[in-house]
């Protein structure tokens, strides 16, 4: 049996092909870009059995050109910012997740964001290499996590995962997630409420919902206002759940205490971006799920699931498809 030929759709180090090639040894051909070329991408695609798509989205184009795709398989699972999903459905290719391997880097990249803002750890390092010695200017705003409410807008296996990891520093969970009724979670002790009644109470609100046309800027001026004065944003899921402009208002207001967000509205987003500015604001880019752990337990999956595929097997995690309708 011949091996499919797997295009990584985003451009990495060698170091990151050279896991991916060791995950598809025996089973697929990985093809990997020596640039972040568009131009390169486009030349490529067209060659591809299957593609691997993780941060640089594929668009409606790429697939018009990509002659052989028969599989697109998501690293991760957000894929509705990142996949034409109708395009794929009208030639008939096929769309795959991969949850494996994202819960716990995420859930301690969160928990790292949440530490960071309260404690002004990015301001202060980069102040301190620079000579300045701010012992004492933040002891009046700092915070400790012990004692806090914790707000989850989505509680799925990231939004547990954090709040199970959080217990140890005595915090109160409390979530927002259609998905579930009132009463206690599998695992973790949190009250179900309202939104309203969430943004009310929380001391931290924390974002772990995916990015659909319904859950686009859940948290914007409106959102924002109800919360406590002195609340704290983090969001380590997708950069449209937040209105990055109504949230640097309220952070230059002083109506918020600060941001730690790992995805923005834009990516990669401008130099130049007005939260970048704030002493308040951690950022990171996009890299929560970036570890050498998270990959290889990624990539083992996602080739056991290209294996399966390639095989005639049922995949895992497959994503049921629905085409554009007619004249839309």
């Amino acid at each position: 049996m011949s091996l499919p030929r797997i295009l990584y759709w985003s451009h990495a180090p060698a170091s990151v092909y050279d896991v991916l090639r060791r995950c598809a040894d025996g089973i697929a051909q990985v093809d990997t870009l020596d640039a972040d070329s568009d131009a390169e991408r486009t030349a490529r695609i067209a060659d591809a059995d299957a593609v691997i798509v993780a941060a640089r989205p594929l668009a409606v184009g790429d697939v018009a050109v990509a002659r052989r795709l028969k599989l697109v398989h998501h690293q991760g699972v957000g894929w509705q910012d990142t996949v034409p999903a109708a395009a794929l459905a009208d030639r008939g290719i096929r769309l795959a997740l991969t949850p494996e391997g994202t819960t716990t880097g995420v859930a301690e990249h969160t928990v790292l964001l949440m530490l960071a803002v309260c404690k002004r750890l990015a301001h202060v390092d980069s102040e301190l290499r620079q000579g300045r010695w701010h012992i004492n200017t933040y002891r009046s705003e700092s915070r400790e996590l012990s004692g806090m409410t914790i707000g989850y807008i989505g509680f799925g296996r990231i939004g547990q995962a954090v709040a199970a990891r959080l217990r140890a520093f005595d915090t109160r969970a409390v979530f927002h997630d259609p998905a579930f009724g009132d009463g206690q979670v599998p695992g973790v002790i949190a009250e179900h409420m309202r939104l309203p009644e969430l943004l009310a109470c929380a001391d931290i609100v924390s974002m772990h919902l995916p990015y659909t046309a319904a859950s686009r800027h859940i948290l914007g001026a409106v959102q924002l206002a109800q919360m406590k004065r002195g609340a704290i944003v983090v969001n380590a899921a997708r950069g449209g759940l937040v209105d990055e402009q109504a949230l640097h208002a309220s952070l230059v207001s002083g109506h918020l205490a600060g941001a730690g967000l790992d995805c923005f509205e834009r990516e990669p987003p401008s130099r130049d971006h007005p939260l970048f500015a704030l002493h308040n604001v951690v950022v990171t880019p996009h890299s929560a799920a970036a570890t050498v752990d998270a990959l290889v337990t990624k990539m083992n999956a996602l080739f056991a699931n290209i294996d399966r595929w390639r095989r005639g097997e049922p995949l895992h995690h497959e994503v049921a498809l629905t085409s554009a309708a007619p004249g839309s």
